[in-house]
């Protein structure tokens, strides 16, 4: 499979040629937002929903994007093309742009704006079915009146701070909780459980990003007559859980079979997992914005 990068109005095909300059304030600060957007079958999986929520996000921050939506669209779809492949990840950034060593954002006078087609795997294909390790980690999710977790930043110091104790303690991914004890999502991740009877992830307000794949999955679980509920849930909820499951743009479905020594249900993906993964692959066949014939 190709790469395509698009880096302020130019496309390049090696990822060495893809440069930004040290002095943009995303580089030096984490000034700027992005999306992890997926392309299945020569299509885009909900590009309008994503770039929504790009264009929110910067609002948020105070960037203007220098690109219309249908502009920007066209050009995640021509990075699409180039690569040659039909199933790929694609990563769009904006950043204040080039400034000086300073912190005033008024010395960005051009935003920079990435856009990666590429592969990604954040997990080994074998965990898919074998499920993951996760531990409750010590390090607490970013406040929501600290920063907005709708806002898509490029700072994510927070769940990398928790990525490395969960790699420290032999397991691959992580929880974080609120700063109130309660679950709020994974690195990378939503969370979902499955407790017999009704399918539960935590309310936006426990300060989580409100993933388009975990939206998704929650339509398709409605879909099917299985009762679902963004609530508070604490790390007991996730013990004593029939199914968990992480949900997102990288990792689709992925199965969580033991937290903090906890075997999850049988210990095995449960079929709930399996029935829900099943009905995502169908979905992302039948929706999508298509960049090849």
């Amino acid at each position: 499979m190709g790469l395509s990068v698009f880096v302020n109005g130019q496309y390049f095909e090696r990822r060495e040629d893809a440069v930004i300059s040290v002095f943009d304030h995303g580089f030096l600060y984490g000034d700027g937002v992005f999306e992890g957007i997926r392309g299945y079958g020569g299509k885009i999986f909900r590009l309008q929903q994503h770039l929504k929520r790009f264009y929110d996000s910067a609002k948020a921050v105070m960037l203007e994007v220098p690109y219309s939506l249908q502009d920007l669209a066209e050009i995640l779809l021509e990075c699409c093309r180039r690569t040659g492949s039909k199933d790929l990840y694609i990563r769009l950034v904006i950043s204040r742009g080039a400034g000086d060593l300073g912190i005033d954002p008024r010395k960005c006078k051009t935003p920079t704006v990435v856009v990666i087609a590429d592969k990604i795997a954040l997990f080994p294909v074998e965990l898919y079915e074998s499920g993951i390790r996760m531990t409750i980690a010590s390090v607490r999710r970013t406040a929501p009146d600290a920063l907005n977790p709708q806002v898509k930043s490029l700072n994510y110091l927070n769940p990398i701070l928790a990525k490395l104790e969960a790699i420290g303690g032999g397991f691959q991914e992580a929880v974080l909780l609120d700063r109130n004890g309660y679950v709020a999502e994974g690195c990378a991740e939503n969370i979902m459980l499955w407790d017999g009877a009704t399918l539960k992830t935590p309310a936006v307000h426990h300060g989580i990003l409100e993933g388009i794949t975990r939206n998704a999955i929650l339509e398709l679980a409605r879909d099917g007559g299985i009762p679902t509920s963004e609530c508070s849930l604490t790390s007991h909820d996730l013990f004593r859980a029939e199914e968990v499951f992480l949900t997102g743009t990288g990792c689709e479905l992925m199965p969580v079979v033991e937290i903090d020594g906890r075997t999850i249900g049988e210990g095995k993906p449960g079929d709930l997992l399996r029935d829900l993964r099943a009905r995502f692959r169908e979905l992302t066949k039948r929706e999508g914005t298509p960049f090849r014939a």
